[in-house]
């Protein structure tokens, strides 16, 4: 993590906006949490319109992160990659990260890229929201997204 940078950002209103969040069964204890996270940060900011599923794998969340933002303002995708001995990590992270940036330019939806690429367990703990965690990317994630929804909005307003 690079310890610096971070926007701190604060939760936004985004009252009558609709969030869908997908999330990987991998690392299901981690993932939970995240979208526990999400959940409450779409709360904070006003959005009681939130629809979540689940895929198998973080190859999975684009295809589901796409039909979900042909119906919602804004998406969020949670995952957790964790690079093993092989190139296998490459290959899903660089998948993960094309087709959810695609998406968002494609669908002029912000797809919030809440899938963490880390190299141990530990580095994933520490990104996940948790009690002693020191980042929170499912609250991050999801006020980056509904964010951008709404600067969206705006730039839509005639």
């Amino acid at each position: 993590m690079a310890g610096f940078g971070d926007p701190h950002m604060q939760t936004v209103d985004a009252a009558g906006l609709r969030l869908g969040i997908v999330g990987a069964r991998w690392h299901a204890e981690l993932i939970d949490h995240m979208i526990e996270r999400a959940k409450a940060a779409a709360e904070a900011c006003g959005v009681t319109d939130v629809v979540i599923h689940r895929v198998g794998g973080a190859v999975e969340l684009p295809v589901v992160a796409q039909a979900l933002a042909k119906q919602c303002d804004a998406v969020v995708a949670i995952g957790v990659v964790i690079k093993g001995e092989t190139p296998h990590f490459d290959y899903v992270c660089d998948s993960v990260t094309a087709g959810l940036t695609r998406i968002a330019l494609d669908e002029q939806t912000p797809v919030a890229h809440g899938v963490l690429t880390v190299h141990s367990l530990g580095q994933a703990r520490d990104r996940a929201g948790l009690e002693d965690s020191i980042e929170d990317k499912g609250w991050q994630s999801t006020v980056a997204a509904l964010d951008a929804a709404l600067v969206l909005r705006d730039l839509t307003k005639p």
